[in-house]
This record gives structure tokens, C-alpha cells and sequence, in this order.
């Protein structure tokens, strides 16, 4: 667009004398609106997405993680340095731990003295004491272990622990180490010792199962680019490179759930903004039909008029730009230090994503969705000056809505990377424009049979539905689509905050203990129920090895050097814990098959196996499955796949068989019990008579975990609010958008005589009408949304919200009526004359 002196001038003349009138309040707040939303959420989205990394990252002890079977070139260490990185080493492999003649399998970790990068590591001086934050390590010659090897070896502070060819001074107990991990039952009890030591103790020689870990902190960037100088040196067969996103516990998944919300409600952000610009362009194009026309009529050519309206628009976005990115930037500040105490959000970190994706919404959408009000603008014949039932000459809305439609998908795109997300909300929002078009058309037929009987407030409103029917269908999807992305916003989080607060109810088991002999079982129930201590499920189990599917034999080799000789079908690589009962466990469900309720003996024992495992070893129905335990055999045959609930914290099993296929062993038991933090002085009195059951405390992960969800809940709320902010302010333009028509008919209907409780009555019946109508056709766009972002997106179960089709509705009918009512009741309140004088 070729820019002329005359041109600027004439716009910026222009655009100064309809800023003092108000004539570009309404584009200029749409603008204002669709920057400060998507600045504020964005950058909210980015500190609270970069604080919680920062805090899950404890959970790894450092940002980023490469793990490897042999130790790495010293240079790659030396590159991470000069980068600016923080580097820490842990050795960590399974060792015997011996003391006093006996014996216990342990989880060794050698560490050097920059350990841990994140986090802290917690001790006590007595086994399963109360947790004290130190900056300390162990010092040669020294070792920190796990409160059950204290249990299990009947060792004190001061005692020897032997491992390999070395001993140790046992010196503290270690209550919780930050990358220990979420396993219930898989981990063996920690020894801390110092990375000095490891050599001595002569246990990685060859076939010992050794990782080398290399620990890395520092910023986002300079870990990108290290990861991809190391990426053409790894081996993917030694290597691996992770970060606390790539983690598959609890915490991994509420986290990535977590950031998969806030994307999704800054994109609908951009939409709401969209929808708001295109409102507000509609609404300025047609208030500007009469300057064209004497623009043109003066002489002024196509060009001229172009170059004048499309530099007033610049002009608008320029200032709506930087009135937006104050007021977002100041919204998103002022959240972010209402719930620093609570949720830690760093205040004086900047991100210049969020503003440049901002300045780009406010830029495409005031483009994009101004373009096709522009062209009819520009169309306005010069002869309108004498017949001002003349408009524009592009009739057809098609034009509009593809552009808008390929804007929004481009935009939602473009921000979140996400081609998903993106595609089911674009087609749920179109297969509700369709479907509004088609109401629209009932409401037309509907509207005249109604507005044909004695006049009344009922009767008008459906009259002027059915003469407005073009501009109403534009009202009903607008307000239909703002519903629907605000019903989807928060029906989401109600779901997932409430998936998440299920995962770990108050009273979660916080302490499991196992081999527990069936002796056992009556005097340790009754001596914890004699000191207020509930014990839950007692689950059977016997530890055999997987050996094979339909008579194949699957491979069950361990060590490194058998995997890489090995051949055969994949198998586990390790023991599993079989359990079996005729009682389907909770969280636990069928999906496949039939779940076994007890069978005769004699018949072919059956098995239901976790569905993971099942995709992953290629387990199908009706497969029979070999199982070794000790020297004895066990087949039995898949009759049902389970999905399991891992988030529960509960015990749970790859392999659950009918009871009388396992009649012939003896086994151990699992069960688990609930004991405030302030209690657990209690411990060593509830243990002491039972000193063959090892016991697991998971207190420390567990309140961790829930400390991350409240404070994902509480960033989620605030979301929540900003979201409902933007979609009230689009309710509020696309009301206005039609206060020009509303004169004309109000003048009209005042000449003719109509008492004003008529008139407001009637005007409130509309929006009633119009907002019931969208908010039913909202919640039903909203139920196949959900659906669709729940199973493909989110992973979560989906289910359907009956509630909201009676709640949605009645909402909206209220919330449309209220802020139709309250934008119109100030024209409501001029006389005739004050209308026909504002109509010159």
C-alpha cells in the first residue's frame, strides 16, 4: 500500500476527530480486549508453567538428565561447563548391604559434592523420623541409609555397613532424597555414600548393573543447544536424555496435564478475541457507510479511500496493541502477586514469547477480521448519499467466515504447535455455526407465526427476532461459540481438579509394608487397631518370573550381557508380584473380556492382565500365559484386560489370577495404612513386634504431589477467571454491535405510540431468547468438545455432563438478558426527540 502525504494526513485528521467523539471505542476496546487476554494468560501461563518445571524439577534433583551404562567423555562434561550449565555425577546401582550377618538388598547412590542440583536432600537422625532439610553429603567414609535397612539389619547410628570390599560408618538416617522416585514397591532402601568411595568398594566390575547419571541445571536454552551438540554423540542403545516432562509418574502427568490446560485456555483466548474484532469491525464498517459515500462523492477515489480507512486501522491496532499490553501485563502482575505465598511465581522473570504472540493476535486479528467489513466499506456507491437504503454491494457472509475461520484455525495453530487441539476445536466451533444457521432458520419461521398475534412484549421480541434474522444468527453464534469455549474452560478444569484431588484423597494410605506371612496377619491387624491405626487390604503375593506366551519362550534375562544375546520374544526383564483374588480391585477396569469370578477346580485356571503390559508384551485374548515360581509351573489363560488407575497410589498388579490357580503356594502380604505426618513418632511402636515386615514410607512423595496439584488447582482458577473476564467483555461487544438498528427501531416504535415497559420488556424477551437458544446449542458443541479433548489431549476418562444442558441454557438466557438489558437500558431511557436527534 503505497502511502501518500494527503493520505496520512487525512487519516490521522480523521482518526483525532473520531477518538474525540467515541466513535472507535468499540474496535479500539475489541483490540485492547484480544492483546490483554492473550498477554495476560500467556505470560501468567509461562511463569506458572516455568515455576512449576523449576519445582517438578526437585523431582529429578536437576532440569535435565543423561543417563548412560558406561561412564561419558570427559569433554562432554567440560562443554556443559564452558556453557554455563551446572553439572553433578550419581552413580547408582544394587548392591547387598551386610551388617551384623545379615543381608539386605540395596539401592546404592554415589554422589559427588554438587548433588543435587534441585531439591534438597532430608534426613533425621532415627529411622522414619521427622525430615530435616540439609545442605550436607556423606563424607568418605561415611554412608546415609534408608529408615527400613535400620529396621531390617537391626543396625544404630555409629554402626559399620559393609558393601563390596568396603565399610562404612552409618551416620544418618535418609528420610527423602528429591529424585527417589514414586515406586510403592520397587525400590529397594537407599544408601547415600560419597562418589570418592564407589571405586573401593570394587562392585561395578563386569555384570554389575551400573548408571551413570549426569546431572545438569542452568537456563532453558542454553539446555537446548547442549542437548543438541550431545544429540549426534549419543547412542541410543547407552545413551538417554531426559527431563522432568519426559516423567510418566503422577507428578510427570498432573504437570504435562497441567500445561496442556493453560495452552488450551490461551487459545480459546484468540478465539474469544477473534470473535470480539469481528464484532466490532462489523459494527465500525457499517457506521461509516455515509463518510464513504460523501468521501467518494467529493471525489475522493477507491484508492484514496482504502489507503484512508486501512491507515485509521493501523492506527487503532497501534494504540490497542499498547493500551493492551499494559493492561495485560498489569492484569497477569497483579494475579501473579495475589497467590505468590501459595503458588511461586517469579514476578520478575520476563518472557518475550507471550508479548510477541500478543502484538501478533492483535495485529492478525484486526487485519484479518477487519478485512471483509473493509471491502464492503469500500464498496458503499457514492449514490447512498441521496438513497441511504443503499449499503454495501458484497452481500454474502461466506467470504467472512472462511477468512475468519482459516484466521482463528492459523492463529490457534501457529501459538500452541498443537495441530490437535487446534482441528477439534476449529471443527466443533464450525459444526456449531452450521447448526446455528440452521436454528436460525426455525427461529425465522417461528418469529413470524409468533409475532403475527395481538402485540405484546412476547410477540415483539419474537417479531424483531425474525426481521433481524441475518444480524440475530450473527449474535446467536457469536454468543453460542463464547458460551461454548467458556463451558469447555471450565467443565475442564472442574474435571481435571477433581481427577487430580481424587488421585490422592484425604486419608490416602501413606505407609505400605510388605512380607507380611498369613501368621501374621490377625496379631498385626489387631495390634495396629489397638493404637488407632487402620489397616487396609491385605493383597496375596509371590514373586514369580513371566516365561511364556502360548508355549513361546519369552525372554527373562536381566543383565546387560544377556539382553544383548539374548533372543526371543520381549519379556518383563524381571520378577513379577502375582496376586490373585475373584474381587476385581478398585480404580481397576475391564475393557476387554470378562473378569473370572471364581471357577471350579479342575478347569483351566484364568488371568487378567493390566492393558499396558498387555499392548506392550502383545498379550491378546484367550492367549495362555506361562508363569515360574521356584520350580513349580503355572498356566493360565487371558480372559480379561484391565486398565488401571497408576495415579492412585495404591497397590496395583501386572497379573491378577483366580485364587484356586495359586492354592499350592504360600504367600506374603501387601497392605497399607494412613498415619498423620505429626504421628509418626508412632512408627517405631507400631514396627517393633514385627521385625520380618519392611515397611515403605511414601509420606514425603505424597504431600509433595499434592502440594503441586493445589497449587496447579489454585493457578487453574485463575485461569478460569481471566477467561470468563474475556468472554463477558465479547458478550458486552457483540450487544452493542447492534445499538445502531436498536435506534432506529426504538425511534420508530416511540412515534407509533409503544409504552416504555413494552418496549424494555420486549427487548429483554429477545436476548432471553437468543441466550437460552446458544447456551443449549453451546452445551451441546460443548459435550463433543470435551469428548474429543479429553480422550485424544488430555487422557483423561471421558463422561458425558447432562447438568450443563439444563444449566447452560438458563445461564445464558440470564447472563445475555442481564447484559442486553443493562447495554440497552441508557437508549432505553431517551425520549423520541433525543432519538431522532441522535439519528441525524
Amino acid at each position: 500500500m503505497r502511502v501518500d502525504a494527503m493520505s496520512l494526513s487525512l487519516s490521522w485528521r480523521l482518526f483525532r476527530h473520531e477518538a474525540r467523539r467515541g466513535e472507535l471505542t468499540v474496535i479500539l476496546l475489541a483490540i485492547v480486549l484480544s492483546v490483554a487476554s492473550v498477554l495476560s494468560l500467556s505470560l501468567f501461563s509461562e511463569r506458572l508453567q516455568s515455576a512449576l518445571t523449576d519445582k517438578s524439577a526437585e523431582f529429578l534433583a536437576a532440569d535435565r538428565l543423561l543417563g548412560s551404562d558406561k561412564p561419558v567423555p570427559p569433554e562432554w562434561l567440560e562443554e556443559a561447563t564452558q556453557r554455563g550449565l551446572k553439572v553433578a555425577q550419581r552413580n547408582q546401582l544394587r548392591s547387598m548391604a551386610f551388617a551384623n550377618d545379615k543381608m539386605m538388598l540395596a539401592d546404592v547412590r554415589a554422589v559427588d559434592k554438587q548433588y543435587p542440583l534441585k531439591g534438597k536432600v532430608k534426613i533425621s537422625e532415627t529411622p522414619f523420623g521427622l525430615p530435616q532439610v540439609t545442605d550436607s553429603l556423606p563424607q568418605p567414609g561415611e554412608v546415609w541409609i534408608g529408615s527400613r535397612l535400620f529396621q531390617v539389619l537391626g543396625v544404630n547410628l555409629g554402626d559399620q555397613l559393609e558393601i563390596g570390599d568396603k565399610a562404612f560408618v552409618i551416620t544418618q538416617a535418609v528420610i527423602e532424597l528429591p529424585d527417589g522416585g514414586f515406586s510403592l514397591f520397587g525400590g529397594d532402601p537407599v544408601v547415600l555414600m560419597n562418589q570418592s568411595d564407589l571405586a573401593a568398594t570394587n562392585v561395578t566390575g563386569p555384570g554389575s548393573r551400573t548408571d551413570y547419571d549426569y546431572l545438569f541445571a542452568g537456563d532453558d536454552a542454553a539446555l537446548d543447544d547442549y542437548y543438541e551438540y550431545l544429540k549426534p554423540q549419543l547412542n541410543r542403545e547407552i545413551h538417554y536424555w531426559r527431563s522432568v516432562k519426559d516423567d510418566d509418574s503422577p507428578l510427570g502427568r498432573s504437570v504435562k496435564r497441567a500445561e496442556q490446560y493453560f495452552l488450551l485456555a490461551s487459545l480459546l483466548a484468540i478465539v474469544l478475541a477473534a470473535v470480539s474484532i469481528a464484532v466490532a469491525a462489523q459494527r465500525y464498517s457499517q457506521r461509516h457507510y455515509d463518510p464513504v459515500a460523501i468521501m467518494k462523492t467529493l471525489g475522493a477515489s477507491a484508492a484514496l479511500v482504502r489507503r484512508v480507512y486501512l491507515l485509521q486501522i493501523l492506527f487503532i491496532t497501534a494504540l490497542g496493541i499498547l493500551i493492551g499490553g499494559i493492561v495485560g501485563y498489569g492484569v497477569q502482575q497483579f494475579i501473579a502477586s495475589l497467590i505468590a505465598e501459595k503458588v511461586q511465581v517469579a514476578l520478575d522473570s520476563w518472557y518475550w514469547r507471550p508479548f510477541l504472540i500478543a502484538v501478533f493476535t492483535g495485529l492478525v486479528c484486526a487485519m484479518l477480521f477487519s478485512l471483509y467489513p473493509l471491502m464492503k466499506l469500500f464498496s458503499v456507491p457514492p449514490l447512498r448519499v441521496l438513497r441511504r437504503d443503499l449499503g454495501a454491494s458484497m452481500g454474502s457472509r461466506s467470504v467472512q467466515f472462511a477468512v475468519a475461520g482459516l484466521a482463528i484455525f492459523l492463529l490457534m495453530w501457529a501459538y500452541s504447535g498443537n495441530l490437535t487441539i487446534s482441528a477439534i476445536l476449529l471443527a466443533c466451533g464450525l459444526l456449531l455455526v452450521v447448526a446455528l444457521m440452521l436454528v436460525t432458520l426455525g427461529l425465522i419461521a417461528l418469529g413470524r407465526k409468533l409475532g403475527q398475534a395481538r402485540m405484546g412484549a412476547w410477540q415483539l421480541a419474537w417479531a424483531r427476532i425474525s426481521r433481524r434474522a441475518m444480524d440475530n444468527s450473527v449474535q446467536l453464534i457469536s454468543f453460542a461459540v463464547t458460551i461454548m469455549l467458556l463451558l469447555v474452560v471450565l467443565v475442564m478444569r472442574n474435571d481435571m481438579v477433581q481427577q487430580w484431588r481424587d488421585q490422592l484423597p484425604e486419608g490416602t494410605p501413606n505407609y505400605f509394608m510388605i512380607n507380611i506371612t498369613e501368621g501374621q496377619l490377625p496379631q498385626l491387624e489387631q495390634h495396629f487397631l489397638a493404637r488407632g491405626v487402620k489397616v487396609e487390604h491385605f493383597y496375596p503375593v509371590v514373586r514369580g518370573r513371566f516365561a511364556a506366551i502360548n508355549d513361546e519362550t519369552i525372554r527373562t534375562d536381566v543383565s546387560k550381557e544377556a539382553d544383548s544375546n539374548s533372543r526371543g520374544r520381549q519379556g518383563l526383564g524381571r520378577e513379577a508380584n502375582l496376586t490373585w483374588s475373584n474381587q476385581l480391585q478398585h480404580e481397576n477396569h475391564v475393557v476387554e473380556g470378562q473378569w473370572h469370578g471364581g471357577a471350579a477346580p479342575g478347569e483351566e485356571p484364568r488371568v487378567s492382565v493390566e492393558k499396558e503390559v498387555a499392548e506392550r508384551l502383545d498379550i491378546k485374548m484367550g492367549d495362555r500365559l506361562t508363569f515360574n515360581i521356584g520350580s513349580e509351573v503355572v498356566r493360565a489363560r487371558v480372559t480379561s484386560i484391565r486398565e488401571v488407575n497408576w495415579q492412585t497410589m495404591q497397590p496395583n498388579f501386572f497379573f491378577v489370577l483366580e485364587p484356586y490357580a495359586m492354592a499350592e503356594f504360600s504367600p506374603t502380604y501387601i497392605t497399607s495404612f494412613h498415619l498423620d505426618t505429626e504421628h509418626k513418632a508412632k512408627l517405631a511402636e507400631l514396627m517393633a513386634p514385627f521385625p520380618t515386615v519392611s515397611l515403605f514410607d511414601v509420606d514425603a512423595r505424597i504431600n509433595q504431589l499434592r502440594s503441586i496439584v493445589e497449587q496447579v488447582s489454585m493457578a487453574v482458577e485463575f485461569i478460569l477467571f481471566l477467561v470468563l473476564c474475556a468472554g463477558t467483555l465479547v458478550l458486552v461487544a457483540q450487544v452493542q454491535a447492534s445499538m445502531d438498528e436498536r435506534m432506529q427501531e426504538l425511534a420508530i416504535l416511540r412515534t407509533l405510540g409503544a409504552r416504555g415497559i413494552l418496549i424494555r420488556m420486549s427487548v429483554v424477551l429477545e436476548f432471553v431468547i437468543i441466550g437460552s437458544v446458544a447456551g443449549f446449542m453451546a452445551a451441546m458443541a460443548n459435550e463433543l468438545a470435551l469428548y474429543l479433548l479429553q480422550t485424544q489431549v488430555f487422557n483423561m476418562q471421558a463422561g458425558f455432563h447432562f447438568q450443563f444442558w439444563l444449566l447452560a441454557p438458563l445461564v445464558g438466557a440470564l447472563v445475555v438478558g442481564i447484559l442486553g438489558a443493562l447495554s440497552c437500558w441508557r437508549l432505553l431511557s431517551f425520549n423520541t426527540s433525543d432519538l431522532l436527534r441522535r439519528m441525524i
